[in-house]
């Protein structure tokens, strides 16, 4: 009489096969995969530590603006957003060098620019060659990964990086087939690639758009709103002040959006936004391959607008020094025949003159071997005050 067990065997193998022979030998030598445990996560929490006061929060120990005071939580979910060119990336990249001169690792994850973009401002601002190759983990992926690039990925992870910048989350949910709008699909994007990371210890900060509309702006990023409900460090949001470029000075207002472990506001001050203000990003940009950079702590409103009026008064200086330059020239005078003729920092020298150029008081025309030439309007020899007025 064939059992129930017969049974399901015959309708697994067929009533007419045997079952191949099980090898116990070769199975107890055979060398076993190691399982990673699974957390578990849903039995009650040891909550001794909170109760006797020895529980610590959650302190920002990974970068740092200029006077020490932390920016991001490390084994959290941090973010940057901002509209184009407000300085995200120079904003990432101090906090990364500031990691990799601590001897730290840094994963930077880029789904927008490239390594020559990305890896030319780290040494820019100072950056050792030798200290990037080694400490510095640059990822371009192009395809949402496979188990090969998760092990890839994994690797990196073992050098326990303690600040992983993930640059473009917009494309980087486009890459996994993923909905920036849908609130689902942005927890799925944080659970397949951004948890693992930060489960790994590093500060994960993604950087990411704001809305174009300013007043429909408050406090998010582009897409749903679980990008900001969905994060548990915090969230800066980035508003440009001066663009930022070569040879000019550009400058960034920092604000909190979010705080989760709330210890950063009290080293900010409180704005009108709702959000405190943080801090100042402003870049000095030399040369294409020099920039002097500083995450400035914010000081009280009328002493900042002394410091831009104390700063206005000497660009103004500096206009009228220009202006007086072309008078007496003789010719249409180069960029680097005005910094000849006027004192002062070359970086605020080009910004004046670029400011008088904008203003339409200086004229330029291209010259011989790619060099630009300025003059003056007209060939009246007005007085540089009445030129700058």
């Amino acid at each position: 009489m064939t059992t129930e067990i017969d049974a399901a065997m015959d309708a697994y193998f067929g009533p007419d096969d045997e079952p191949p022979p099980y090898d116990w030998e070769e199975a107890s030598t055979a060398p076993q995969q190691p399982r990673e445990p699974v957390p578990r996560t849903w039995g009650a929490q040891d909550l001794r530590s909170v109760l006797d006061g020895t529980y610590k929060p959650p302190q920002p120990t990974v970068g740092n603006r200029d006077d020490g005071a932390g920016l991001f939580y490390p084994g959290r979910m941090n973010s940057i957003a901002s509209e184009s060119e407000a300085g995200k990336t120079w904003f990432a990249l101090i906090a990364c060098l500031q990691e990799i001169n601590k001897g730290n690792h840094v994963l930077y994850l880029d789904f927008e620019d490239d390594a020559g973009g990305v890896v030319g401002r780290l040494l820019a601002l100072g950056g050792v060659p030798a200290d990037v190759l080694e400490r510095f983990h640059y990822v371009r992926p192009e395809n949402k990964p496979s188990d090969v690039d998760l092990v890839d990925l994994a690797a990196v992870l073992e050098y326990s990086p303690t600040l992983a910048i993930v640059d473009g989350v917009t494309e980087g949910m486009s890459l996994y087939g993923l909905e920036i709008k849908d609130n689902t699909d942005i927890a799925s994007f944080g659970r397949q690639l951004l948890r693992p990371i930060m489960n790994s210890g590093a500060a994960v900060v993604t950087l990411d758009h704001v809305v174009k509309s300013s007043e429909n702006r408050g406090r998010y990023s582009i897409g749903g709103v679980h990008k900001l409900n969905g994060l548990n460090g915090v969230m800066y949001v980035m508003e440009n002040r001066r663009p930022f470029g070569v040879g000019v000075v550009g400058k960034s207002t920092i604000r909190i959006a979010k705080d989760r472990p709330a210890q950063l506001r009290k080293n900010g001050l409180p704005h009108s936004s709702g959000m405190h203000w943080y801090a100042d990003l402003v870049i000095k940009s030399e040369t294409a391959e020099f920039a002097e950079a500083h995450l400035y702590a914010p000081v009280q409103r009328d002493e900042q607008e002394r410091q831009e009026d104390e700063e206005q008064k000497r660009l103004g200086a500096l206009k009228r020094k220009v202006l007086d330059a072309l008078v007496k020239a003789k010719a249409p005078l180069t960029g680097k025949g005005i910094e000849d003729r006027v004192t002062g920092k070359a970086a605020d020298v080009r910004r004046a003159v670029a400011e008088l150029i904008d203003s339409g008081q200086i004229e330029t025309c291209p010259g011989p071997r790619n060099a630009t030439h300025h003059s003056l309007p007209t060939a009246s020899k007005a007085t540089p005050e009445e030129q700058a007025a």
